[in-house]
């Protein structure tokens, strides 16, 4: 059991693709030695496709040049190393689950729970309202649901202090 994101991509200075794809890997049956604690299908691994860029436009990794000077000589030498940049095309080439059963360190496992989160959200919440972000409704709508919370605190902060205020005039006229 799988799914596939497919991002679509004009002709463009940066890379050859038209289309670029991550498939997330799904587990849907419960685990034989604890069957209780199956909450449904999860995520369970993830393959990104190689993006062909052009020569020189790879944005998920700087060139820094560096200064070397050497300890007995004194001679200066520049090293061009290249280094990752953030990017939002790092998405395609993600961290691989380890299947042999060896552990992560805690960064690589933070990182992978944040890909398949990343996954889930643009499968169940992104996809299905697609149209309404490219005509811009949803995006009307997340800002109207923003305010909304917002406006409410603010009411409930000036009932709070209303109340303190009518106690303080109250006790004056007494």
């Amino acid at each position: 059991m799988s799914f596939v994101l497919e991002f679509h991509f004009e002709p463009n200075d940066y890379f050859t693709n038209s289309v670029l794809t991550k498939t997330y890997k799904m587990k849907s049956e419960p685990d034989k030695a604890d069957p209780f604690s199956f909450e449904g299908p999860e995520i369970v691994d993830c393959d990104g496709c190689t993006i062909d860029w052009k020569k020189g436009k790879n944005v998920t990794v700087k060139t820094i040049k560096k200064k070397q000077k050497h300890k007995g000589r004194g001679t200066v030498r520049t090293i061009t190393k290249q280094v990752p940049n953030d990017s939002f095309f790092n998405f395609f080439s993600p961290l691989k689950a380890s299947g042999d059963g060896e552990s992560l360190d805690e960064d690589s496992e933070f990182t992978l729970a944040s890909d398949f989160e990343i996954g889930h959200f643009f499968r169940e919440r992104i996809v299905p309202r697609a149209v309404l972000y490219f005509t811009g409704e949803a995006i009307e709508d997340d800002d109207n649901f923003e305010e909304g919370e917002e406006g409410e605190e603010e009411e409930l902060e000036g009932d709070e202090e209303g109340e303190e205020e009518d106690d303080a005039d109250a006790s004056l006229k007494v």
